[in-house]
């Protein structure tokens, strides 16, 4: 394969600390990799180093002759003009138009951005799409990308992922990517580095086989850092357990992953923590009936949801930007109220909030770390087991030399941390997390799925981070036009949807209104229809109740499944006979 670029035995110094020591690396032709580590180990200095953005402080980087490297930063650098001439700049539109990579483009990143705006008015997430697009219409050798999917969609991130598959052949161009998003790395990388401790260690596959490769090296070498190993183990026995789909790439080797992890418990046990919820919570939670929502200017996002959420749900809402979440977040919480319907809580619920911004930290930023901890409650109850407010910080990632820290001087993923820390000093029985992935590295994130897993209370999470939301929530909903929508097919239901919802509506001919004798046979017929579907739900239900009532009270994994049908089961029911009563009281009109 020809060679694209390389560094040989470069060195990077800051002030204050040595960030490489004598690495060599580099690209060939078809090649995929993607860059993991901590926060601050280095990731963006390396890709910037690679790219020709940054000079190394000794050694040296080496591009082919002639090489095109496109380069997207965390930030943006768009001027502020119309969204066309941000991504074309002065090619006329019939130019772009007749190419069909670059209408590829606009269609998968642009679709909902009108091109005549201008950038400065433009959401972070959208200003992120243009950017993007920006990049890749351009004809590039090598691809430098910087966190490219902070910002987007499940949708934009899902497309992203197949254009970069595709956008050269098997054996062409190169990718360096750094992301946080494990299943974008999975989708997207054939290589991994993982930059720690000065140095760059590759990894052959993309982040399950990194996992793994990571374990087998952390068992050899013994190292001190139990607690970082258990976590990658943790987060192994999640690759092969709860993620199918990869387990069928050939470059997992299934059989020494399941040596690993033959001795790691389940990651979460369902009816356990539901038990444990209940005994918290009681059964009821929060209870969201024809709730909607519309602001003073009379635009509506919300109407008609119905939500009954449980004690120990684990829910994931999906939706595009503005859809509706984070004001669906807010009735939960009773900051907002319904314009219409009602929103209930249990008496004895308790609803902790981690929002987007880090507003929370405000009056804290000069204290030192130890002064915000010290002022904590002195026992904290993680699966089952007490521990301190510094344990609890340990677990989340932070090291002693961190106590001593400003909370102003914290990198963002440790505030974001320390948010959540606060969050859970309150003793919350009912999470709302929104967004909680944000500015977190892969290390931070699995320390926080680890919490979440001992967790015995009710989450509810809003994330575009499909790695997270499948890993920590065992059902998922969309928000969509204006209302929600259950999700038996996860993610991908909704991408599917998004892609349906994305096609021009078939042109139908033209037809008479029916007449109200007409009309009132075909409800009938509707309502026969679905109440031979109530029956068969409602015998549904009482077999999978039997079934759990004379299954053995020892065997965990029967009784989880069992449990999760029959809670699947009940939903369906519900949701047949709120349509039932809704058709039949039209008839009453």
């Amino acid at each position: 394969m020809a060679h694209l670029l390389s560094a040989e035995r470069i060195e990077l110094d800051y002030p204050t600390k040595r960030v490489f020591d004598a690495v060599t690396c580099g690209i060939d032709e078809g090649d995929r990799v993607g860059i993991v580590g901590r926060n601050g180990d280095g990731k963006s200095s390396l890709l910037s180093l690679l790219a020709g953005r940054l000079a190394p402080t000794g050694g040296k980087v080496t591009h082919r002759g002639g090489l095109r490297v496109g380069y997207l930063t965390q930030g943006d650098e768009l001027a502020d003009a119309s969204v066309e001439r941000a991504v074309f700049g002065a090619r006329e539109r019939f130019e772009w138009a007749s190419n069909a990579a670059m209408r590829a483009v606009v269609d998968g990143l642009l679709r909902d951005v009108p091109l005549d705006r201008f950038t400065g008015g433009l959401s972070g997430g959208e200003r992120r799409k243009v950017a993007l697009a920006a990049l890749l219409v351009g004809d590039w050798d090598v691809l430098a990308l910087d966190e490219p999917t902070n910002h987007l969609d499940l949708a934009a991130v899902a497309w992203l992922a197949g254009h970069l598959k595709t956008r050269w052949p098997a054996v062409k161009g190169g990718l360096l990517l750094v992301t946080h998003d494990r299943w974008f790395l999975d989708e997207v990388v054939a290589t991994t580095w993982e930059v720690h401790d000065g140095g760059v260690e590759p990894f052959a596959g993309g982040y399950a086989a990194y996992v793994l490769a990571r374990v087998e090296r952390d068992r050899r070498a013994a190292t001190a850092e139990a607690k970082r190993r258990n976590l990658m183990r943790k987060e192994l026995a999640w690759l092969r357990r709860g993620a199918p789909a990869r387990t069928a790439k050939p470059r997992f080797r299934i059989e020494a992953a399941n040596s690993l992890i033959a001795d790691v418990p389940e990651l979460r046990n369902p009816l356990q923590l539901r038990q444990m919820a209940i005994a918290r919570l009681g059964r009821k939670v929060i209870d969201a009936v024809g709730a909607g929502f519309h602001y003073p200017d009379g635009q509506a996002v919300l109407h008609d949801v119905t939500w009954r959420i449980a004690p120990g749900e684990r829910t994931g809402l999906l939706g595009p930007n503005g859809a509706g979440k984070s004001t669906l977040l807010g009735l939960l919480e009773g900051r907002l109220v319904p314009t219409a319907g009602r929103v209930t809580r249990g008496l004895t619920v308790r609803i902790g909030v981690l929002d987007q911004g880090d507003g929370e930290l405000a009056d804290i930023m000069d204290d030192l770390v130890r002064e915000v901890v010290g002022r904590l409650k002195t026992v904290f109850v993680v699966e089952g087991k007490e521990v301190s407010p510094g344990q609890l910080l340990e677990r989340l990632g932070f090291t002693p030399e961190h106590l001593s820290t400003r909370v102003s001087a914290l990198s963002g993923g440790l505030r974001r941390r320390l948010q959540l820390l606060l969050v859970l000093a309150r003793e919350p029985n009912v999470l709302l997390l929104d967004e909680p992935t944000n500015d977190v590295d892969t290390d931070m994130l699995t320390a926080l799925e680890d919490l979440l897993d001992g967790w015995p209370g009710t989450v509810i999470v809003v994330s575009h981070d499909r790695y997270f939301v499948e890993r920590v929530t065992d059902q998922q909903y969309a928000v969509a036009a204006g209302t929600l929508r259950h999700l038996p097919g996860g993610i991908d239901e909704y991408l599917a949807l998004l892609d349906g919802a994305r096609e021009p509506p078939p042109v139908a001919a033209p037809v008479r209104a029916a007449s109200p004798a007409n009309t009132d046979r075909t409800v009938r017929k509707q309502l026969a229809a679905l109440e031979t579907k109530v029956a068969k739900a409602g015998a549904r239900v009482a077999g999978l109740e039997a079934d759990l009532a004379v299954a053995d009270g020892t065997d965990w994994v029967v009784l989880q499944e069992l449990g999760g049908e029959l809670d699947q089961a009940r939903r369906d029911q519900g949701e047949l006979e709120e349509a039932w009563l809704e058709l039949a009281a039209s008839l009453e009109k």
